[in-house]
């Protein structure tokens, strides 16, 4: 077969009902990562997606990890090409039609005319196979690169065992370079490519000032409120009209976009009015689309996520709790170090409120790809063959910690070619995948192993 756009659209054709099949026994194998009761259900998926890779000409094992096992598949031609690895993952979000608006069973894969619905479509094992018929494409046409699939399992669990277990088998997974196809465009007719992932350092702040509840009446004025003085607290931190973070020194390591950054921003097709559509917003801090985009995607943040303490039921009960806690994290930008922004809360909370507690939770390392060079131009050539225009490099406001651990265990650059859409419903209600994403990214990936094997 020739990698011509005419010969793999062709392709694809010939293969949709194979992928549809394919993608249907993934979508209806519940692998919920945060329910214990599903483990055997996430094993079973593995399995499965590695008979996938068997059956399409690779060779594949399942890696052991201290949690769920990795998926590692292999098509290798030859010692001396260079070696790229696909980087996805095969669990997914809860979802019940009980407590949520699904219009369909989300564990029973549903199509309707061109489009895919069922909890995992395009978060992400849609976008999986996409790149795995992308690299039979390749191999069909005689691409000579080793072509190497990494899925894990835990991806929306944190990737708890993902870090130690790639240490375990980094010599296994020795690879050049690792493209991600685990991400949103940012509108369906603009290809974007993300550049950057903000991190994560989240943490806790309990306040106990006294055993039980106490009577309002009889000791109000007198007995500290932990959830009035945690209050207080919160609103010396960061502006809540604002969203900016009061510390000092938060921002100092934050470098700003560059001027090339924001025009991509700008050409990205994002929207202000859609993005509030998308996001069931009534309102928003900002009505700048630049604004919004910077704040999205290239500035830190500090977000309230939640208060436990005293009475929540109906009505008042005139209490004073003795306890109280309030959940917050801070997203970080490429430069910024969760452990640097973490003493710096501790030393802020030290100096004005010395009873509170600060309990460290999850932490992610930003990071910053590539947008120039000869991988990045793969991915710029590969994307507007198939899709028929140059994708722009924005970034991601989320976090993607495995991300960060191949990085620094593979020591290579790694990129991003993603495939979902805003509309696909990435965590949502009623998510979904379409064959133009799922045809388009065959045919993408097709042609970035062949840009690839000419490095």
């Amino acid at each position: 077969m020739n990698l011509d756009k005419r010969s793999l659209t062709a392709y694809a054709t010939d293969q949709r009902e194979i992928f549809e099949n394919a993608l249907k026994e993934l979508v209806e194998i519940p692998s919920v990562s945060s329910e214990p009761d599903r483990k055997r259900e996430v094993r079973r998926c593995a399995e499965r997606a590695a008979q996938l890779v068997r059956d399409s000409g690779g060779q594949a094992q399942l890696l052991e990890t201290d949690g769920n096992p990795l998926v590692f598949g292999r098509f290798d031609v030859d010692a001396s090409a260079p070696t790229v690895t696909l980087y996805n993952h095969l669990d997914v979000q809860p979802a019940s039609r009980e407590t949520e608006p699904w219009n369909t069973d989300p564990f029973v894969f549903t199509k309707q005319g061109d489009r895919y619905y069922g909890r995992g479509t395009t978060d992400d094992k849609g976008p999986a196979l996409s790149a795995l018929w992308g690299a039979k494409a390749a191999r069909e046409a005689g691409v000579r690169a080793n072509l190497h699939f990494l899925w894990e399992a835990e991806e929306e669990i944190g990737s708890l065992s993902f870090d130690s277990g790639i240490k375990t088998h980094a010599s296994a997974l020795a690879t050049d370079s690792v493209v991600v196809c685990d991400t949103i465009w940012v509108a369906r007719d603009v290809p974007a490519c993300p550049a950057g992932l903000r991190g994560l350092q989240g943490f806790e702040m309990t306040l106990e000032t006294g055993t039980t509840d106490q009577h309002s009446g009889v000791t109000g004025g007198v007995a500290r409120n932990p959830l009035g003085e945690l209050m207080k607290l919160v609103s010396e931190m960061y502006d809540a009209t604002t969203g900016k973070v009061k510390m000092k020194g938060f921002y100092d390591d934050v470098v700003p976009p560059s001027r090339r950054e924001i025009e991509d921003f700008k050409n990205s097709g994002f929207t202000v009015k859609q993005f509030k559509k998308d996001h069931l917003f009534k309102s928003i801090r900002t009505e700048d689309a630049v604004d919004v985009m910077k704040r999205l995607w290239a500035m830190p943040t500090m977000e309230i996520h939640g208060v436990v303490g005293g009475y929540t039921g109906p009505g008042i009960k005139t209490v004073i709790p003795p306890r109280a806690t309030v959940k917050v994290s801070c997203r970080i930008v490429p430069n910024q170090d969760p452990k640097k922004i973490l003493r710096l809360v501790k030393e802020f909370v030290r100096q004005r409120n010395p009873d509170v507690k600060i309990t460290p939770e999850a932490a992610m390392l930003p990071y910053l790809a590539p947008t120039t060079g000869p991988l990045a131009d793969a991915v710029r050539s590969s994307m507007k063959f198939a899709f028929g225009r140059e994708p722009v490099f924005v970034r991601e406001g989320g976090s993607i910690g495995a991300v960060v651990s191949m990085e620094k265990v593979f020591k290579c650059p790694i990129l991003f070619l993603g495939l979902s859409l805003p509309e696909h419903g990435y965590h949502a209600p009623n998510e979904n995948y379409d064959w133009r994403q799922a045809s388009g990214g065959m045919i993408a990936f097709a042609k970035y192993f062949e840009e690839i094997s000419k490095l």
